[in-house]
């Protein structure tokens, strides 16, 4: 499937004109809360805290790491009742602790493209294509840093966009996560593999095994949508479509599981462990 590492791959060529740049509003402010995402966003530095917000009640070892930290990065601290915070997070899981932020920094893909065409060693990139559920793409993010992944990418639209909720089901590793939004992910794909990339899509009904299939060199990894997979026009700018081998009746799992282990055989090929 993928090159090998080290190998050419496919040939380069000049980028497309049809990938357009789709910037965040660098003004649009949010409620960061839970004590992971508020204390991952103080530690990347990447977002413009306004205030921390904590329980008057409450102290703890964890609360008081995010005080000192705020302290160091010069971020004022005040306190709150808890209905009061419970109204600030939307009656989210606030864990005593709530921040007034910037948006997240996502980028366009035009800075993707840059980023690899001058880049020597391999890339390994993850598109979530229509992830709806917070939930799974938080879960998705975390799995990628930890699975080596250096890129994520998400369709502007019909998508879990990077927010509260995903960085607080991310644990807080959203924010230190490389996310860009694309308009057209078809489009995309097409320039992926100008750069070299080998495009594998996630999906049950897949032509090909997923331990079988080459995953080192520049690799694009695709997983669909919870209730849709991958749509057509997706699925057809693949390279391959992989599937998980399944040992019972059950005929899919979730996008998240699914799209953790495909990750992670990823890992495993790209730095050459063999098992048995």
């Amino acid at each position: 499937m993928a090159g090998k590492s080290g190998s050419p791959g496919r040939r380069r060529k000049p980028r497309s004109q049809g990938v357009k740049s789709e910037p965040r509003n660098p003004g649009d402010k949010e409620i960061l809360y839970g004590y992971h995402s508020v204390f991952e966003a103080l530690k990347a530095g990447r977002r413009k805290f306004e205030s921390i917000m904590v329980y008057e009640n409450r102290s703890d070892k964890r609360l008081q790491a995010v005080v000192d930290l705020a302290g160091e990065k010069q971020v004022p601290v005040q306190t709150l009742s808890g209905e009061e915070l419970d109204r600030l997070a939307g009656f989210g899981r606030h864990q005593g602790i709530a921040a007034r932020v910037s948006s997240f920094p996502v980028q366009s893909v035009s800075v993707l493209l840059k980023l690899i065409e001058g880049r020597t060693e391999p890339f390994f990139i993850l598109i979530l294509e229509s992830i709806e559920d917070p939930q799974n793409t938080g879960a998705l993010i975390r799995t990628a840093l930890c699975a080596g992944v250096d890129y994520i990418v998400m369709p502007k639209d019909r998508c879990a966009l990077p927010s509260a909720g995903v960085s607080r089901s991310s644990a807080g590793a959203m924010e230190h996560a490389p996310i860009f939004l694309a308009t057209n992910l078809s489009i995309l794909i097409h320039d992926l593999k100008k750069y070299g990339a080998w495009v594998s899509g996630l999906d049950a009904g897949g032509d090909k095994g997923l331990f079988d299939a080459d995953l080192t060199g520049n690799l694009a990894l695709v997983v669909g949508g919870e209730h849709t997979g991958l749509r057509p026009g997706v699925r057809n700018a693949c390279d391959f479509i992989l599937s998980i081998p399944m040992e019972t009746r059950i005929t899919s799992l979730n996008a998240s599981v699914a799209g953790g282990i495909a990750m992670f055989e990823a890992r495993r090929q790209r730095l050459g462990i063999n098992f048995g």
